[in-house]
């Protein structure tokens, strides 16, 4: 999961809705991706009106997710594992807030083994989102410079284009296990000075996730050599 700022033509007596931090306006795309790249939600109504961490939250996404409206599937055992049930979470990075279904890096400083390979971990989950920004950018040219259009039709130019794009990921390629075959986004990333207090249950359930990644049922055969010298 993450989001990107799609800049747009300045509209007429623009407001501050659509003024982000780096001096453009934009519209922000925030999606979710799966394995093969797809873009398998999407919100683009959010425009920079406040902290770019926060635009989740008072996305579509973010306040179904608060409402348990997103029919998530039940908890159930990591493969392998007879441990406790885990979550089904969306994974994301330091810019969003640390929730029972919403899963970020651990901070970076005074990082031992077991917390690095789960951002490893993490990280490499997160790839598949930057590259279907970066499939989407490359692929439709539009995305290469501001939209010159209002923003109300560059919302529906937007979504043609996630609708194309999964249409060609369906029809014309597969998951490929290479993610460095792929670009990552040209588009503008977003803000990540604002940080949010971690809850509870998200610390829980990352505790979890961060054992699973070190036991037998749950490592790779090459993540400590992957952290080797990261810091």
């Amino acid at each position: 999961m993450d989001g990107n700022h799609i800049r747009v033509k300045k509209p007429p007596h623009a407001r501050s809705r659509f003024f982000n931090y780096k001096h453009y306006f934009s519209i922000v795309l925030m999606a979710v991706a799966d394995s093969n790249f797809k873009f398998i939600m999407v919100d683009n109504r959010a425009y920079k009106s406040t902290a770019d961490a926060r635009i989740f939250s008072a996305s579509r996404m973010g306040e179904r997710l608060r409402a348990n409206q997103l029919a998530l599937p039940e908890s159930r055992r990591l493969p392998g594992s007879a441990g406790p049930p885990a979550p089904f979470v969306f994974v994301a990075d330091e810019g969003f807030a640390l929730t029972h279904h919403v899963m970020r890096p651990f901070p970076k400083r005074g990082l031992d083994v077991r917390r690095r390979i789960f951002n490893y971990r993490l990280t490499r989950a997160r790839r598949y989102i930057e590259c279907a920004f970066g499939i989407l950018s490359s692929k439709w040219r539009v995305f290469l410079s501001s939209i010159q259009m209002d923003p109300e039709n560059a919302t529906w130019v937007i979504q043609a284009c996630v609708v194309l794009h999964n249409f060609t990921r369906i029809h014309e390629s597969s998951s490929s296990a290479d993610l460095d075959e792929f670009p990552t986004s040209t588009v503008l990333g977003l803000d990540r000075t604002l940080h949010r207090r971690p809850n509870t249950a998200g610390i829980t359930v990352r505790e979890l996730f961060a054992d699973y990644f070190l036991s037998p049922e749950g490592s790779l055969p090459w993540q400590r050599d992957a952290i080797h010298g990261s810091v």
